[in-house]
């Protein structure tokens, strides 16, 4: 039996996640998740531009992107992108079979509200797993490029930021975030 067709349109805001096979860890040292962020480099690199990265957070056991596709489904970059890391991984920790479990789940995000929604929920989520007190104390997420305490050339925050309309979007994106 076949697997039912993701949405997807031209042009979407999506919220993706992969999360490891039995929720086994698919980072285990700072370099491991170095490598996955130089890889959703290479993928934005290889596919010139079709995918725009909004923000991202790595969890030790699963990935979010929040991601916006052109005229190239999602699939294509997912596939491309995990493909690659577990090909890393399992040289590195002669780790065979399935690094992530099933294939990555995406929604597509529909109105501004869920475009908001998303962005906090990724950058929340180290809080809520009571890996740190405060977002910005995270270092595998692109809260920080958000709040201005970090550069970061895969991670384009003017979309979500420009709801704020402000000189200090900055300071309500953290205030709406941590509030």
């Amino acid at each position: 039996m076949s697997r039912k067709n993701r949405e997807w349109y031209q042009n979407s805001i999506m919220h993706v996640t992969s999360r490891g096979n039995r929720r086994n860890y698919i980072f285990t040292e700072d370099k491991d998740y170095r490598v996955y962020i130089n890889l959703i480099k290479e993928c934005i690199e290889y596919f010139e531009g079709e995918f725009e990265v909004l923000g991202y957070t790595l969890m030790t056991n699963h990935i979010h992107l929040h991601i916006q596709t052109k005229k190239i489904h999602i699939g294509f970059f997912m596939k491309r992108l995990n493909n690659a890391y577990a090909k890393y991984f399992n040289k590195k920790y002669n780790y065979v079979g399935h690094l992530f479990q099933e294939r990555y789940w995406s929604q597509v995000i529909s109105n501004d509200i869920q475009m908001l929604e998303t962005s906090k929920y990724i950058h929340l989520n180290p809080v809520r797993a009571n890996m740190v007190k405060k977002p910005e104390e995270y270092k595998w997420s692109s809260y920080c490029v958000y709040i201005g305490k970090k550069k970061e050339k895969i991670v384009n925050c003017d979309m979500v930021l420009s709801f704020f309309r402000t000189e200090n979007c900055r300071e309500l994106y953290k205030n709406y975030v941590e509030g």
